[in-house]
């Protein structure tokens, strides 16, 4: 048994609403195989920066310190680049911006290298030790751009 096409005629005899959807323009000898221009991608942290760095705070107590800095692939491992702040009862802290990636890192406490304790995350480093990890994740309001 052969069934027969459905017409607009039929639709509309059974109560059904149509429309006409709009047709794509139809390729031509000239235009058969290309592609329009794309847009370039920018990555997000080029077109809203603001978006992309977020404020992280590393704190470390040391009651007996007398300067703390943190060092790290963030800022080539300078261990003078970034002090930490005293805020009294032997806590130690500093807010720095971070775009989002993983970043390794150390404190470093009156000239001696130390890992986080309170890190979750550590890696191996070349010298025998430990770097502490840290994951800054992308931005929440990034995901509805």
């Amino acid at each position: 048994m052969k069934s027969s096409p459905i017409t607009v005629t039929d639709l509309r005899r059974a109560g059904l609403e149509t429309f006409e959807a709009p047709r794509e323009p139809r390729a031509t000898a000239e235009t058969a195989g290309k592609v329009g221009p794309q847009p370039p991608i920018q990555p997000v942290a080029e077109r809203f920066p603001a978006l992309e760095e977020q404020e992280i705070i590393f704190t470390l107590f040391a009651p007996k310190a007398r300067a703390v800095n943190v060092a790290g692939n963030f800022n080539d491992w300078l261990p003078e680049a970034v002090p930490l702040k005293n805020m009294g009862a032997g806590k130690w802290a500093v807010r720095l911006k971070l775009r989002s990636g993983q970043y390794e890192y150390r404190f470093v406490v009156d000239g001696r290298w130390r890992e986080d304790p309170r890190a979750s995350q550590r890696v191996a480093n070349p010298f025998g030790d430990f770097n502490s990890v840290l994951l800054v994740p992308l931005d929440v309001r990034t995901s509805i751009l």
